[in-house]
């Protein structure tokens, strides 16, 4: 069965661990955790086992904005991350939400066309030579 919560402080080395299989490294960990403190990070679940993870925060033009969204390897394009982004959707604290992604990233893009997001801009200058991509959904 596939759920979708909020974390809680006890989820976050399972959180740490999906990431840095992910990453190759813990150096997210302090975000991670403050992340859940504030409230901001919700988890996917297969039956009892944390597979991905979603943080967002409210700091942009006081809109949410979707700033990481993992999902383990093994549990990819088995509809997970559209989870994460639906109930983010359904229970974003603001109307307006907006991630983004590289242009080099094919398969974040197709995540979120597939969930109903637009493209909203470009940023130059964030990584040399690979525009990041900003995203939007209203609820």
């Amino acid at each position: 069965m596939k759920t979708v919560v909020k974390a809680n402080i006890e989820d976050l080395d399972k959180i740490v661990n999906i990431d840095s299989g992910v990453i190759g490294n813990t150096s997210r960990r302090d975000y991670i955790e403050n992340a859940i403190k504030l409230g901001h990070c919700i988890i996917a679940k297969e039956e009892e086992y944390i597979v991905g993870f979603l943080i967002y925060d409210t700091n942009f033009f006081e809109c949410s904005f979707i700033s990481l969204i993992i999902v383990s390897p093994s549990k990819r394009r088995k509809g997970f991350a559209s989870l994460l982004m639906d109930y983010m959707i359904r229970t974003s604290p603001t109307t307006k939400v907006f991630s983004s992604t590289n242009r080099s990233n094919i398969k974040m893009q197709k995540v979120f066309n597939t969930n109903g997001f637009i493209q909203s801009g470009i940023v130059e200058n964030l990584d040399e030579g690979d525009p990041e991509i900003i995203y939007f959904k209203s609820k």
